[in-house]
């Protein structure tokens, strides 16, 4: 989601997502799921469009972020790193507490169970950095008018012997436009996790492919207020 709101805003899932590709099993008496990775990813988006997604965001990062907000955000992001974890489930904990303080659409997330350089993607835009992951949220942000963003579900799994957290979530967001135009996109994230339980890859899939997410940022709310 660091991405099509600028235009850049959720990941990975693209035009079908009605049908997840997830096999629900029970790992020691949890309820968990398993990915099948060959149903991923099934609808490329085109690499220029996030070639252009990509330049956008860097140049609206760059001219609309001062010196001063870069050292607030990343004094806040030092005073949630000091986070330590044990298990798959301390990392499930974390971060639906996260999605309780509605981190898409606040930039406010537990930026401790994330490793550095940390893969974050969506149909649109991929990048590596837990830091520029948190500026490109911030400035996100800015853009939002009434947002929302409901937790549906969150669970723990294993796929080929790799923890993760899969979270499905609806986001509702009108953007700061003369057009005021909706963001409306149903998606999910998948967080995977490495030997110490530190998320290492952040990928998100999306109801919509990237083109249409992109469409709706020119489709103009004619002044309705409403979801």
């Amino acid at each position: 989601m660091a991405g099509i709101c600028c235009p850049n805003l959720i990941p990975h899932l693209n035009r079908t997502t009605t049908q997840s590709p997830l096999n629900l099993q029970r790992v020691h008496g949890a309820r968990c799921c398993s990915v099948t990775p060959e149903n991923e990813n099934k609808t490329k988006t085109p690499q220029l469009l996030k070639l252009a997604v990509s330049g956008v965001t860097e140049l609206l990062r760059l001219f609309s972020s001062s010196t001063k907000d870069r050292v607030v955000a990343e004094v806040n992001t030092r005073d949630r790193d000091r986070i330590s974890v044990s298990d798959v489930a301390d990392v499930l904990r974390i971060l639906e507490s996260d999605y309780e303080n509605a981190y898409f659409v606040t930039g406010n997330f537990t930026s401790g169970i994330y490793a550095e350089d940390c893969i974050f993607e969506d149909p649109t835009i991929r990048f590596r950095g837990k830091e520029l992951y948190s500026r490109n949220l911030k400035l996100l942000v800015t853009f939002f008018d009434c947002p929302s963003i409901v937790l549906q579900k969150i669970e723990k799994g294993v796929n080929s012997e790799t923890n993760f957290v899969l979270a499905t979530w609806r986001l509702r967001t009108y953007l700061k436009l003369p057009w005021r135009p909706l963001i409306s996109i149903d998606g999910s994230t998948f967080y995977e996790l490495d030997e110490n339980f530190t998320i290492v890859r952040h990928a998100e899939s999306w109801n919509v492919s990237a083109l249409e997410a992109i469409g709706q940022m020119f489709t103009p709310t004619f002044g309705r207020s409403d979801y």
